[in-house]
């Protein structure tokens, strides 16, 4: 995959301390672990509870649970992103 590869960040809502909604903090590290490696992200909001999906070219290559995403950061110690990051380099 080329190094500036545009993903797209499809989040939906999750619960954090009784209030479900969009956010965007748990993203934090995973964003910037993929502009780290030349890549642009774009953010999406869907309507499916706790999930991220990114999606390049039209295909989804990598799904997680939002919650497993390391609260704000860098990415760089979060297994969760190093994993999504990898998926991404590896897509066609």
């Amino acid at each position: 995959m080329p190094t500036n590869a545009r993903v797209t960040l499809c989040h939906g809502p999750y619960n954090s301390n009784g209030v479900v909604k969009h956010r965007t903090s748990r993203l934090q590290g995973l964003q910037a672990a993929l502009r780290a490696r030349g890549h642009q992200c774009v953010l999406e909001e869907t309507r499916e509870w706790n999930m991220v999906e990114l999606v390049v070219n039209g295909e989804t290559i990598f799904i997680c649970n939002i919650r497993q995403l390391e609260f704000g950061g860098d990415g760089k110690l979060d297994p969760v992103c190093k994993e999504a990051v990898t998926a991404v380099e590896n897509a066609h």
